[in-house]
This record gives C-alpha cells, structure tokens and sequence, in this order.
C-alpha cells in the first residue's frame, strides 16, 4: 500500500511536467515560438525583408523543398515580377526555406500536405491539395471580398498565421 501512495504523486508530477513542457515557451523549438501544428514558427532576416515587403510571410512547411528551390530559381518571373534576388540573397533564401520546408518543418499538417502533393512541385501554397481541402467549404465569393482579395491573402483570414495560429478557432473572416 506504501508504494502505491508514493508513485501516484510521482506519476502526477510527471504528468503534469509533461504538459507543461508541452504548451510552455520555454520548452518550444528555437526561438521560443509555437504556431498551431506544434511547429515552431521559424525566422529568418532575408526571408522577412525580401518576401514580406510584398505579401504574408508564408510558414515554410506549407511547401517541399523542390517548390521553394523552383520558386527562388524562377524569381526573376515571380507571379510577373522580378524580386531583383542577387546570387547571395537567393543562396540564403533557398537554405532557409529548404531547410524548413515541410519535409523538415515538423507543423502536425506537413505529413498530410506530402502526402496530397505527392511527387508534384506545387508553384503555390494555394495549388496544396491539403489547403485546397481546408478551405473547400468557403465559397469563392468570400475570397473575392475586397478585405481579403483572394485565396492567397491568408493573413486576411488568419490574422495569427505571422505567428503559425491556423488553427480552425483562430480563424476570423472579413465581412
């Protein structure tokens, strides 16, 4: 009966250690941030300065590595404009992103975005078979609002996406 006494508290204190250790910044990857999915949200200065000017900064591991290595090959016609990258600035940009692209991003939803792309190279984040299911039940027209503008303005929607809050609670759409 002795021991039984003494290793339900032990067992409490793990557990509750678990959890902590779960949900606690302390314990996140890296840089202390946690997006929905369980990833942390990665970082980078040229990714930031060079792709945020323009549009969302988009979470790495929403795409493969083969798309974000097409996609900074093919800057010079990035969706009709030249982003101007020199050979450094394209260098860095491709390791970063490869380097957390879903692949290797750890988020809950990479696996499930792999397995729907398959072998393809997705060119955009909104060609992903798994987002296009995500997103199957908004109508068209909602994308069209002028406070969002498209599918590709997920921050419209998802105004803690910067932060990896794509979770379906921390959704709000724009009248």
């Amino acid at each position: 009966m002795k021991i039984g006494r003494l290793i339900l508290p032990f067992l409490a204190a793990v557990i509750a250690v678990a959890g902590l250790a779960a949900v606690h910044p302390a314990f996140a990857d890296d840089d202390g941030k946690r997006g929905a999915g369980g990833g942390a949200v990665p970082e980078n200065a040229a990714y930031k300065q060079e792709c945020s000017s323009c549009h969302f900064l988009y979470m790495p591991g929403f795409l493969p590595g083969r798309s974000w290595e097409a996609i900074i090959k093919g800057s010079d016609k990035h969706f009709g404009e030249n982003l101007g990258l020199d050979d450094k600035a394209k260098e860095e940009l491709s390791a970063f992103l490869t380097a957390n692209a879903a692949e290797k991003s750890g988020l809950e939803w990479s696996p499930k975005i792999l397995k729907g792309i398959g072998a393809d190279t997705p060119g955009r984040i909104t060609e992903v078979p798994y987002i296009k299911k995500e997103h199957g039940k908004i109508k068209a027209a909602v994308f069209k609002r002028p406070a969002i503008g498209s599918f590709s303005n997920c921050g419209a929607c998802h105004p803690k996406g910067g932060q990896g809050g794509f979770d379906e609670d921390a959704v709000s759409i724009p009248k």
